[in-house]
């Protein structure tokens, strides 16, 4: 019998004719859902996943770094080739607090921070980092924060921070509810695949960090006065943004996507696991079965360059709401 050749079976037979996928970013094709975001079909393919370059590499690149942090960055290693067997969609941009607010209201969830009492992180002009024990830029958890009070002004447009891993599932439980069809939390693997869209650099937009100021919202010269002691670590440009920008306020990466580096931090589906590049699958991975961290991806307005990185992997426990940290939704292909 001959299957129907869809959009998605034809992407993957090209993918196989010509070696690699790709869509110029102004004619990938894009779909708006029932809330009015948009999604941008991602094709099959293979890509080498996770950091290529030595340590000693990364250190000469980031000179104004202590070299002991490049050595805690084993759990981007080694490099491996991963296929991704299915074109998914994936959002154009990070959800934003517009959106969120319509899934709020259509669905009656309740913000964990809400739910439960404890609010989340935010930013305070009076507030001292050197009061943390640890030392966090950022004051919290008090009730005052949340999705929507992170300490600084957003609108609807902004992409939205201080929402759990458990919110974010939440949205993806009800959009599939409501629409039949599949939403989840991407794969770490299918992230850093869109993120790099053919790429093998550090960024989507090259290897040089000054390279981010065309493509992402991250520490530059608009936020670094807010912490000085942190300057050194700021690049030299400015951005136009001292703290989130509306989303799409930089240019998309070559398969249409805006600001897979900065803005805001994305939680992904996987657990995390340290050793877990050394014995993954070469298709599909999905991360380790268990664990007590969920991963996220893609650095952050607050975020310094090295790790903003496509091949950098962060992570939180799932309840936590952090003042950095979004979420961005991909819905299965037919």
């Amino acid at each position: 019998m001959r299957l129907p050749l869809t959009l998605p079976r034809f992407l993957a037979a090209l993918t196989l004719l010509v070696g690699a996928p790709a869509f110029a970013a102004d004619t990938a094709p894009v779909l708006r859902n029932s809330l009015g975001q948009p999604y941008v079909l991602i094709p099959a393919g293979e890509f080498v996943m996770g950091r290529q370059e030595s340590a000693e590499a990364l250190a000469e690149a980031y000179p104004t770094l202590e070299r002991g942090r490049f050595d805690k960055l084993q759990d981007e290693t080694p490099a491996h080739r991963v296929r991704i067997s299915k074109a998914f969609w994936l959002g154009q941009h990070e959800v934003t607090v517009g959106e969120f607010r319509r899934f709020l209201q259509a669905s009656g969830h309740v913000p964990e921070s809400l739910a439960d009492g404890t609010g989340a992180y935010g930013y305070n002009p009076d507030y001292d980092p050197a009061s943390s024990a640890r030392g966090d830029a950022f004051e919290g958890r008090l009730p005052r924060y949340s999705w929507q009070n992170p300490g600084f002004k957003q609108s609807d447009e902004h992409p939205v921070v201080n929402v759990t891993w458990f919110d974010a599932v939440a949205m993806a439980a009800w959009l599939s509810k409501t629409e039949g069809r599949r939403y989840r939390l991407p794969s770490e693997a299918e992230w850093e695949y869109a993120a790099r869209a053919g790429s093998n650099s550090r960024y989507h937009s090259g290897d040089a960090p000054e390279s981010l100021l065309k493509v992402a919202n991250v520490f530059d010269a608009d936020c670094a006065p807010l912490w000085p002691q942190w300057q050194a670590q700021a690049l030299r440009g400015r951005d136009g943004h001292t703290f989130t920008a509306p989303v799409g306020s930089f240019a998309p990466n070559a398969w249409g996507l805006h600001d897979m580096h900065g803005n805001a931090w994305e939680w992904v589906a996987d657990w995390h696991g340290e050793d877990y590049y050394a014995n993954s699958p070469s298709v599909d991975p999905q991360g380790p079965a268990t664990g007590d961290v969920r991963v996220r991806r893609g650095g952050s307005w607050h975020t310094w360059p090295l790790y903003a990185r496509s091949a950098f992997r962060n992570w939180n426990a799932p309840d936590t709401r952090y003042v950095l940290l979004g979420f961005r939704l991909l819905r299965e292909a037919d």
